[in-house]
């Protein structure tokens, strides 16, 4: 079953426009260290079933997951939408996308 995505571009444009999505990163420890989009949430994706209860507070909120390439963050977005929380999505190209389309100058690995 697809999950919803969001583009690198819809995300800019969100993120200039004043809103704030939850930024769920779904990557290792040491990815997240080496580089995250601003301000987001590490949970990495092995873990993110037995950490739920820590994303109760943003249950209503907009969540996008991300992690390198958007696979994982797709994983994390069904599981998220198959435990009742209503507006996750999973960012399209993931942190590769948006630094090869949105930031240029950020750090890739």
């Amino acid at each position: 079953m697809p999950v919803p995505e969001t583009t690198v571009e819809e995300l800019a444009a969100a993120l200039a426009e004043g809103r704030r999505p939850v930024l769920l990163d779904v990557r290792s420890h040491g990815e997240h260290l080496t580089v995250a989009l601003p301000d987001s949430v590490l949970v990495p994706l092995p873990e993110l079933a037995e950490r739920l209860d820590e994303l109760e507070d943003v249950r209503e909120h907009e969540i996008i997951a991300y992690c390198h390439h958007g696979i994982r963050s797709r994983s994390a977005t069904a599981l998220l939408l198959a435990a009742g929380f209503p507006r996750v999505s999973s960012l399209r190209g993931g942190i590769e996308a948006w630094a090869v389309r949105v930031q240029p100058g950020m750090r890739r690995y």
